[in-house]
């Protein structure tokens, strides 16, 4: 486990307010795939596929109708956690198994669109040219494990990944999967393109079985309905105005007012732009940058083809990445087409969310070039946002009472259970024996 952590001290501590279209604080509630409902004990579960996290409005519903329930009720929890994407709804739910108390507060309704953490699909895979990274997937297929078997919903499917371009990478992934025993093989470009004929290779190929995609919408609303479940209040729609620090930390809402031992912030694009103080002294802030990225969507000629999910690093050290689309590419079998490295800088408050023509011709020329097994015009396209350090190593951080947890960088879905798990430890007050996650390696 990598520790996390300083000891804390006490003080006052501020913050800017975090953006919200609405002020919407709701009473506990269970959260299933994005369907709200008043919470009830699960009992036994079937560990079954997640469900497209657009249905069940009634349910929504139901939710609105409570959220006007208790609306100034003041809260007192052990750990607020300032913000419902991946990781912080991954923190929540780690910290209330281990049976302490959570306020997860979020500005927009969970499971909202404006960040990073929405859409059906992500990779996860093992193949990083990285020891540290090799060694953290392994440890978070442990914690994958355990957080389905917890919510009783298959969150991830195996497809295989494959890498390819450059040698000299193939090289490196191939040494470092080899020194931590995962199964992989190399093959030449001939024989990978017999093996899966919806893809042309220039150079050779790494495969490697333990890699797939998972959903992140479900994800997110697995997280946020087990730790409801567990006495976790749940907080949607609710923006964070400010917040005291004494012995305890004190955050007023535009809901009810929050008392806490510990914060952490998981703000995601909005980090960036929020002001901490503790005791007069601003907390450092990484340095990110948040850009707007373009996914694509193609459906496939022939989906009976095996077609596991990819990285391709170009001549032009332009990164591609692939994988079957889900829910987000329509009804149709689809895959999901976009380039890691190419986004425009951005703020979440400035975003414009529209495609840029010049960047869909880019990825319509890629796929003709090395995916013949797609259609080459999308049939559906969307944009998100990445928080990234220069490095693209995460964020994980204490100053006092406040946590820090930016662990983004547009590679971060994979590693969301153990996120949770090492936030949770450093809120507790484990060390953080990791320099490369600490603010002060990236500022």
């Amino acid at each position: 486990m990598i520790g996390l952590g300083r000891s804390p001290d006490s003080g006052s501590l501020a913050v800017s307010e975090f953006p919200a279209r609405v002020c919407r604080p709701e009473e506990r509630v269970r959260i299933q795939y994005l369907s709200l409902v008043p919470a009830t004990n699960d009992g036994q579960r079937t560990l079954t596929p997640g469900a497209h996290p657009d249905a069940d409005r009634a349910a929504h519903a139901e939710a609105d109708r409570a959220s006007h329930l208790n609306l100034q009720a003041d809260i007192d929890v052990e750990v607020a956690v300032l913000g419902a994407g991946l990781m912080g709804a991954a923190t929540a739910w780690e910290l209330t198994r281990r049976g302490h108390s959570v306020a997860l507060v979020e500005a927009f309704d969970i499971g909202h669109a404006h960040g990073s953490s929405h859409g059906t699909e992500r990779i996860y895979r093992r193949a990083y040219a990285d020891p540290l990274y090799v060694a953290m997937t392994g440890a978070a297929e442990d914690r994958w494990a355990e957080l389905e078997a917890d919510a009783g919903v298959a969150l991830r499917l195996p497809t295989g990944g494959l890498d390819h371009g450059s040698s000299h990478r193939i090289d490196l992934i191939a040494a470092e999967l080899a020194a931590a025993g995962v199964e992989h093989q190399v093959l030449a470009a001939s024989e990978a393109m017999r093996r899966w004929p919806d893809f042309s290779f220039d150079g050779p190929v790494l495969f490697h079985p333990a890699a797939g995609t998972l959903n992140a919408a479900a994800t997110v609303a697995a997280c946020v309905r087990l730790a409801s479940g567990r006495g976790a209040t749940v907080l949607s729609g609710t923006r964070c105005t400010a917040l005291e620090a004494t012995d305890r930390v004190r955050l007023r809402t535009s809901g009810p007012t929050i008392t806490a031992d510990r914060v952490v912030v998981a703000a995601g694009p909005w980090l960036p732009h929020t002001t901490i103080t503790v005791d007069g002294r601003p907390v450092p802030m990484p340095r990110l940058t948040v850009t707007q990225q373009q996914v694509f969507h193609f459906e496939r000629h022939n989906p009976t083809h095996e077609m596991p999910v990819f990285i391709h690093e170009g001549a032009d050290e332009v990164e591609t990445y692939g994988l079957r689309s889900g829910a987000d590419g329509g009804q149709n079998p689809s895959y999901k087409v976009a380039f890691h490295n190419h986004g425009s800088v951005t703020t979440p408050d400035t975003r414009t969310a529209a495609i840029d023509p010049a960047g869909r011709a880019k990825i319509i020329d890629y796929v003709r070039r090395y995916l013949p097994g797609l259609d080459s015009e999308p049939v559906a396209e969307l944009t998100c946002l990445y928080t990234r350090t220069a490095s693209e190593d995460f964020v994980l951080d204490r100053f006092g009472p406040v946590v820090l947890a930016s662990p983004c960088s547009g590679h971060g879905a994979k590693f969301t259970p153990l996120i949770g798990a090492l936030v949770a430890d450093l809120a507790l007050g484990a060390d953080q024996s990791e320099f490369r996650f600490t603010v002060a390696a990236h500022s």
